[in-house]
């Protein structure tokens, strides 16, 4: 009975843990005060605007190479990060040089735009379910004509990289099992989460 017990409490135990985030390493002071810097213009914009969730929000650092975790879930009440996974950027932000990037709002570009986004209702695409994305600043004001959406790609990696993982057409793109982690926070909303991309 006792090795039974046993047995369970392993079993339990690993799928528990499975169900976890995924943190290899945890976000430096550098990148927890480039998140910290945007976090005051998400708080005005939600407390302008009643119709944005007060107390979650997702921010995207393009300064952190794309084969690192770098979109973070962050809780605005108690100031720390949630989850944390891989992104892609699009094909057309690579300028050759290593760690640089050029952003567009353009049709076509396949860039990515830095911004602010409010996510909005899903849809199924051809990569499966996604979500529409309006952009709110000028700089990514045409990401709906530009159809640009929240997904997944089973391409992208669950774990760090010491690599550039694959690209998009400028839409931010995740790993499947993230994505299915953030699904559950954006669904269960009753307001619009806002995404912040930033470099």
């Amino acid at each position: 009975m006792k090795i039974f017990n046993l047995i369970l409490f392993v079993i339990a135990g690993v799928v528990f843990t499975s169900s976890k985030p995924y943190f290899k390493d945890e976000p430096n002071s550098l990148e927890l005060e480039r998140i910290n810097y945007q976090i005051d213009g998400i708080k005005t914009m939600i407390n302008n605007n009643p119709k944005y969730n007060s107390k979650i929000a997702f921010f995207v650092d393009m300064k952190i190479p794309s084969g690192k975790n770098r979109f973070f879930v962050y809780d605005l009440v108690n100031n720390k990060i949630l989850d944390q996974g891989l992104v892609a950027h699009g094909c057309g932000s690579e300028t050759g040089v290593k760690g640089s990037l050029k952003f567009s709002n353009e049709p076509n570009s396949n860039c990515t735009s830095l911004g602010r986004y409010s996510i909005g209702k899903n849809y199924k695409g051809i990569f499966g379910k996604a979500y529409r994305l309006t952009g709110l600043d000028e700089t990514n004001s045409k990401a709906l004509e530009r159809a640009i959406v929240l997904h997944y790609y089973s391409a992208v990696p669950y774990e760090e990289q010491d690599h550039y993982i694959s690209r998009s057409h400028g839409c931010p793109m995740v790993n499947e099992q993230f994505f299915k982690r953030i699904e559950k926070i954006i669904d269960t909303s009753k307001s619009n989460i806002l995404l912040n991309i930033y470099y």
